[in-house]
């Protein structure tokens, strides 16, 4: 029998430790391996990581693209959907609703496509008038053109319903929880430190958990994991928080996942400043890791503890007050709330199995 063929676009490619659709792709490319699809992921060239697992089932290809800021996705993108349209696979699994642009492409050749519409990226404040225009046509197109759509919340799929009248399935992101209990970071103490992890943008609540840290780190340990990306004024702060207050220490960009699992793992409390988006990987995988969570009040981050966390607005007294009490009240029943519900809803084998199911359906239209 003939091996289904998928495409994977609008990630950085096959194994990458960017973000969360990288992550996704690390755990359901080898999953469709599995079921016996031939894969193909395509991505950047430097973007792919040169150590760690990797399934040689699946094949990685690099296209070429604009390194800029506001270009990269979309040139990346463009190249990739035009590869990919030449290779003519059964069905394309596409990333980001930017890359909407380039569906007419896949649809001339009779491609069918899934699209993970991912979060409202044109509500993020980092980017400006012109990205966020891009990212509102994008999804147009999307809409338009989509053969099928994929929302990775409740909220996001009623956001979809109600402005695009597209429907879309339900599939989250999944945690795992590591195997074995890990070792704690040198110069940590379980149970006893304050965690921050995301990129520095402002719809991370940046700016407000940094003006918290002088209030906490009087008290504890806090550590930051994360940049900018780019470097400069925001990279700056947290280097000298880090500098100033001896209790306060910034990892950077940490791509080791064990590293990252560790610090949940041992964590007093895991701040969760996430805004804008649906269901957010490193929120689901601090729950599995067993991390008291402190998170943004939105929507989305209620949707996915329910009652398994502590929410609080976007100021820095109350991100403070709060981060304070979660380190000094056992904190075991919310933790094993939280693990229940990535038991029943955001693991990584329900996940995969319902992307291999949507991609079965839509391949056979």
């Amino acid at each position: 029998m003939e091996k289904k063929r998928v495409s994977i676009l609008g990630t950085r490619g096959y194994p990458s430790y960017y973000g969360g659709f990288e992550t996704a792709v690390r755990y359901l490319a080898p999953y469709l391996a599995d079921q016996g699809w031939e894969v193909t992921v395509y991505g950047r060239k430097g973007a792919i990581a040169t150590v760690g697992p990797r399934d040689e089932r699946v094949t990685a290809r690099l296209t070429s693209g604009l390194e800029t800021r506001s270009l990269s996705t979309l040139s990346y993108g463009l190249t990739a959907s035009l590869a990919a349209s030449r290779n003519r696979p059964d069905v394309v699994l596409m990333m980001n609703v930017a890359n909407g642009y380039f569906l007419p492409f896949l649809r001339a050749r009779g491609i069918p496509t899934v699209v993970n519409v991912d979060g409202i990226e044109w509500e993020r404040e980092k980017w400006g008038r012109a990205a966020r225009a891009m990212f509102r046509n994008g999804a147009r197109a999307t809409a338009k053109f989509a053969s099928e759509l994929v929302a990775d919340s409740h909220a996001i799929g009623d956001y979809w319903r109600e402005h695009y009248s597209r429907d879309g399935k339900f599939i989250p992101y999944g945690g795992e929880a590591p195997s074995t209990e890990l070792p704690v970071e040198e110069g940590l103490e379980h149970g006893k430190y304050v965690l921050f992890v995301a990129r520095f943008v402002p719809e991370n609540s940046f700016h407000e958990f940094m003006a918290a840290v002088p209030q906490m780190a009087e008290e504890s340990d806090v550590v930051i994991v994360g940049s900018s990306g780019y470097g400069g004024d925001l990279d700056k702060r947290a280097a000298d928080l880090a500098r100033d207050y001896a209790n306060v220490r910034w990892l950077g960009h940490v791509s080791d996942d064990v590293r990252i699992q560790s610090l949940w793992q041992h964590c007093g409390a895991y701040f969760h400043g996430h805004s804008v988006g649906g269901t957010n990987p490193a929120l689901v995988q601090a729950m599995a890791c067993g991390a008291p969570v402190v998170a943004r009040d939105t929507v989305y981050n209620r949707e996915v503890l329910g009652d398994a966390g502590v929410f609080v607005p976007a100021r820095p007294d109350a991100i403070a007050d709060a981060l304070r009490d979660v380190l000094k009240v056992d904190q075991t029943a919310r933790v094993a709330r939280a693990r229940k519900r990535i038991d029943q809803t955001y693991n990584w084998e329900a996940v995969c199995s319902s992307y291999e199911r949507l991609l079965t359906e839509t391949a056979g239209r």
